[in-house]
This record gives structure tokens, C-alpha cells and sequence, in this order.
């Protein structure tokens, strides 16, 4: 797919099949990540790729408890990428946000879908976030910037229009 047409064609999505993605597919994605720019190179992000069930049913449900709502918010996804970031370092949230931009439009280009789910911060400012995030040797003044749904899409999104005032040339 044509990297202009990728970047315009992505949408969120928020309704995905039952089928897993390939170890490929993850290692892509996440990798795709890594290479994001970032603020005079220091590369601050830690990405999580996480398939497994019980751990992405386990994280959905704190981030619906931070909502205070009984909903899914991962929408039954396959496959979850939480991006922190270095919270010592002054560009870290827009380090972060270019890791997750370059995850989804890898997920586009996949033929995937994907949906960027917010309060990964509160998720891992809790006591039970920071416990999960040492089991698994991850470690640093970490805060979270996002979760990355990833899935084989169950239905089409189209985009929306663009708003007439969207851009100003000044020439």
C-alpha cells in the first residue's frame, strides 16, 4: 500500500474477528515502533506487545475500573501494544504518541485494525500496573501513553469528511 494512501486510510477500530494475529505480524508492529522519532534521539518509549488472553483481559478490566464503567475497552482485541515512556526526559509524552502514530499506521498497512485506548497512565500508576510492569523486568520512572488495540477489523470504517477549516495556507 502506498505510504500517502496508508496515513489517509486508517481509521479506529473498535469491532474485530476472533483470528489471532501472526507472531510476525506483533514483532512488526512493534518494531515499526521502535523507529519513531524521537527527542534528540534518546528513544524513551518501552512497548509491551501483549497477546496473551488473561493479561490483555486483566489490563481491560483496570482501564474500565478507571473509567468507572463495566465495558471492555479493549473491545475483545487480539493483541495489545501498551507504549510507556521516561517520564525524566522533556519530550517523553510526544516521544510516546510518535511510537503509537507509527504502530497504528503499521497496523493499517498490515490490514489491520487498530484504536489508540486511553489511561495506560493511570493503569500503570497504580500499585497492580507497577506490580505487572516489574514481573515482566520492566523498569525506569515510567509513565503510560497509550494502549494500541490490534485486530483483524469485523467491519469496514470509513472516514468521516474532513472539516472545511481544517488547514491554513499561509504563502
Amino acid at each position: 500500500m502506498d505510504v500517502i494512501e496508508t496515513l489517509k486510510a486508517r481509521r479506529s477500530c473498535r469491532a474485530f474477528t476472533d483470528q489471532p494475529l501472526t507472531d510476525e505480524q506483533v514483532k512488526t508492529i512493534a518494531e515499526v515502533g521502535t523507529y519513531a522519532a524521537s527527542g534528540m534521539g534518546k528513544q524513551p518509549a518501552k512497548i509491551l506487545a501483549i497477546t496473551n488472553k488473561e493479561m490483555i483481559a486483566k489490563l481491560s478490566k483496570m482501564n474500565a475500573d478507571v473509567m468507572k464503567m463495566p465495558i471492555d475497552p479493549f473491545h475483545n482485541a487480539p493483541a495489545v501494544f501498551v507504549v510507556l515512556a521516561d517520564k525524566t526526559l522533556p519530550t517523553y509524552i510526544y516521544d510516546g504518541t510518535l511510537v503509537m502514530a507509527n504502530m497504528m499506521h503499521a497496523a493499517n498497512a498490515l490490514g489491520l485494525g487498530s484504536c489508540w485506548v486511553h489511561r495506560a497512565r493511570e493503569t500503570f500508576a497504580s500499585e497492580e500496573g507497577k506490580k505487572i510492569l516489574k514481573e515482566y523486568g520492566v523498569e525506569g520512572d515510567l509513565e503510560g501513553i497509550g494502549n494500541l488495540i490490534v485486530g483483524y477489523p469485523a467491519e469496514k470504517n470509513e472516514a468521516a469528511p474532513r472539516k472545511a477549516d481544517y488547514i491554513t495556507y499561509i504563502k
